[in-house]
């Protein structure tokens, strides 16, 4: 402590004094300006008669000055941090920040740890924004590589995807590169969520990119810990389970591109991932190819075989390919007859509502267990971390993460299951069949297909066949025609039938009045040796009757007399309807109307054009691409997001053709307008990134607005570096005295822009 006395002269009165308290550094009384001074409190002082020449003596008031020392701060701060006191910690940090600036290194990553193992979201804020304003205060030496790993993973297991990838890109900047059996289980916990499974693919594709086409010599003892980075297999699948689980179909095709170029090895799991993408973005031709690593392979479970056959029978029907999809049924059949000598009636009798719901709840309870183990496992404390120094229990970690994320995109509609290792179709693809050939109007096909199921399936009763049930599902549609036509295909075929089929649709024919349909339809069952009931008489006397035709009412009842008939077969009929729609079993019938009622129309030749545009971009043949898309619009077919995300992206490649990605951005959002095209965050980010890339900030900004009305997730960090990147030095320093309108549109824009991205 140190007494300042305050000096006076004369004989004055001193009503008060105050004492105050000084805190510094040291007892230095150079250094007492840079005290901070509080005041404590206020006391009267009696008068006292002052001596001019004692002037100096005079006691005015008493001031107390306290320092404090930043190794005494410091010591403070870290027993802070051992005991938990979270709170008192950042103040003393605080404290530390005003008087000194940052604390030493091993201070600073001490509270940076200690507040990322507390797993709460204030703390880790907080330490996220100590490292950010370290960083931009250029004082990245005093954070440690583990350390930030170490946030970046706490910061992903919490939720906060956009954080941990900004401390992972952070680290890559700083070149204190992490390996990947870290980073991967970072990915792994970003891949949760959508932004995550987003950001995790865009890591993998910014850090492989480093190692294309052979950047970096493995050989060189430099390069040790840039090779340890470079990302492995688990790295690859966790961001492709990520983007399949969250419809990012065309980024996870950026990342199988870009495989073969940095040399990752592939596996089983990474196989049956890219039959599931070569599915959703209709790459038959590649699905093709990739069956036959699939036959040849022997590490494959029953669900990843099913999984991958799933893929390949839905592709086929994407493609409007009813041959090679009815092909691929009776194939199963017959292989399936033959391992088990009969297939039985299990096929259409069999509940795959059930079997789905079971597997659903199976695997429901397979998530939550996993997500209780992950809660209820103990949180990984620092010093455990930095002991693991291969980080092989995060590598463990990563693995398990994936099986949750492959086990969540895997629980979807069903085609085929498997029983003992064989593959049988469910109900599911009959019905997507059925519907596709009579939507083509197939009916011969259609025919020829059922029978042949009914020949590698046990014999059934007539009236209860897949084909008997389409044709009642046709007449409950109003498919008035197509019943008659499968009828005639049947008889052709030597197929025989009941008389409740001929009945319903005679009865269908009266209540439209098409007399001409019913007198061939009565001529088609008596060739067919069919005999109608009473009810299909009933309803042609009284069809006669609306009609004025007397006679043939009443020549209809003689016959109907002479022939003894009972009203048997509505209640026949009735009882199929019923126990095809009302119980339980998911009966061929019902699930047919259901599909055909719910169900839309897919338009075909789209898949194969995008084909046709996909190669000619990946080739950069951009010409050849515009002139099929021309031929695509010539045709009537409708282009779509990934239409034009293989243009933009082409454009890209190609480079400088900024132009013609704003001629195509018009056409999208006319379509978008007029024709209800929907616009997707992968299509609006490439087209975002040729914007940026090419200054066009006005575009830009239209594309920013149409994301956040869709309340898109935008990678601003991205954008932010892209723009330092290419416009650094623009709107810089004072705008130009004479500039025209488009050039002062362009510059509010750019500044419009920069302040969006975090730049102001």
């Amino acid at each position: 402590m140190m007494l300042v006395r305050k000096l006076r002269y004369g004989n004055l009165k001193v009503p008060y004094a105050r004492q105050a308290v000084f805190s510094c550094s040291n007892l230095d009384a150079a250094r007492v300006p840079r005290c901070k001074i509080t005041w404590c409190q206020t006391v009267d002082l009696p008068p006292k008669i002052i001596h001019p020449w004692e002037s100096f003596s005079t006691v005015a008031s008493t001031i107390l000055v306290q320092a404090r020392d930043p190794a005494k701060l410091s010591e403070e701060l870290q027993n802070a941090l051992d005991e938990q006191r979270l709170t008192d910690a950042w103040n003393l940090h605080e404290q530390h920040m005003n008087m000194e600036g940052f604390p030493r290194k091993s201070v600073v990553n001490k509270v940076l740890a200690t507040f990322a193992q507390s797993l709460e979201r204030q703390w880790l804020d907080r330490a996220y924004d100590l490292v950010i304003k370290a960083i931009n205060e250029h004082k990245q030496n005093l954070l440690e590589k583990e350390t930030l790993i170490y946030l970046s993973l706490c910061l992903a297991r919490y939720g906060l995807p956009v954080n941990a990838a900004t401390v992972l890109r952070k680290l890559v900047e700083t070149e204190q590169f992490p390996p990947v059996t870290a980073w991967a289980a970072i990915l792994a916990y970003m891949s949760q969520t959508s932004a995550g499974a987003y950001l995790a693919a865009e890591l993998v594709l910014e850090i492989g990119f480093m190692f294309q086409d052979g950047r970096v010599d493995p050989r060189k003892k430099s390069n040790k810990h840039l090779i340890a980075m470079k990302p492995n297999t688990t790295a690859v699948n966790i961001a492709l389970a990520g983007c399949l689980l969250f419809e990012k179909n065309r980024k996870a095709e950026q990342i199988l591109d870009m495989i073969p170029r940095i040399g990752v090895k592939t596996d089983v799991t990474m196989l049956i991932m890219m039959g599931h993408l070569y599915e959703r973005n209709g790459r038959r031709d590649e699905l093709k190819k990739l069956k036959r690593y699939i036959d040849e392979a022997h590490d494959l479970t029953d669900s990843q075989f099913r999984e991958f056959y799933n893929c390949l029978l839905s592709c086929h029907l994407k493609f409007g390919d009813l041959e090679s999809a009815s092909h691929m049924v009776l194939e199963m059949l017959r292989k399936a007859k033959k391992a088990r000598n009969s297939l039985g009636m299990s096929t259409f009798t069999f509940d795959v509502t059930t079997i789905d719901e079971i597997d659903s709840q199976e695997n429901l309870t397979l998530e939550k267990s996993t997500h209780a183990e992950a809660k209820e496992q103990p949180v990984l404390t620092y010093e455990d971390f930095c002991a693991d120094r291969k980080f092989s229990s995060l590598e463990a970690e990563a693995k398990e993460q994936l099986k949750t994320l492959i086990m969540k995109f895997q629980t979807r509609l069903q085609l085929i299951t498997t029983e003992h290792g064989i593959l049988q179709p469910t109900e599911t693809i009959f019905v997507k069949l059925v519907k596709a050939f009579l939507e083509s109007n197939k009916i011969n096909e259609l025919v020829q297909f059922l029978v042949n199921v009914e020949k590698e399936d046990s014999p059934v009763s007539p009236d209860s066949s897949p084909l008997i049930q389409v044709i009642n599902t046709c007449i409950s549609l109003g498919w008035l025609d197509q019943a008659h036509d499968l009828l005639d295909e049947m008889r052709v075929c030597g197929v025989k039938t009941g008389s409740s089929v001929y009945s319903s649709l005679l009865k269908a024919y009266c209540k439209e009045n098409r007399s001409t349909e019913v007198k061939s339809l009565v001529k088609d069952a008596r060739k067919a040796g069919v005999q109608l009931d009473a009810s299909s008489y009933e309803a042609m006397i009284e069809s006669r009757v609306v009609g004025n035709d007397t006679q043939g009412a009443l020549n209809l009842f003689k016959e109907m007399k002479e022939n003894k008939l009972v009203k048997s077969g509505q209640q026949e009929f009735e009882n199929l309807v019923n126990g095809c729609v009302g119980s339980g079993e998911a009966k061929l019938m019902a699930k047919l109307l259901q599909e055909i009622k719910d169900g839309q129309t897919i338009d075909c030749g789209v898949h194969d054009w995008n084909n046709v545009i996909h190669f000619f971009c990946r080739k950069r043949l951009m010409q050849d691409a515009e002139k099929a898309l021309k031929k695509m619009k010539s045709l009537g077919h409708a282009p779509n997001a990934q239409t034009f995300h293989s243009l933009v992206t082409g454009y890209a490649a190609v480079g400088g053709k900024y132009t013609e990605v704003t001629e195509r951005w018009g056409e999208m959002k006319v379509l978008g307008f007029y024709h209800g095209m929907k616009f997707d965050q992968e299509l609006l980010d490439s087209v975002l990134y040729t914007f940026v890339r090419g200054g066009f900030f006005i575009r830009a900004n239209e594309v920013v607005e149409m994301m956040e009305k869709g309340k898109m997730f935008v990678d601003k960090y991205k954008y932010r570096t892209l723009f330092l990147k290419y416009h650094k030095t623009f709107c810089k320093g004072k705008p130009p005295k004479f500039q025209t309108e488009s050039q002062l549109n362009r510059r509010e824009a750019a500044l419009t822009f920069k302040k969006w991205v975090g730049l102001f």
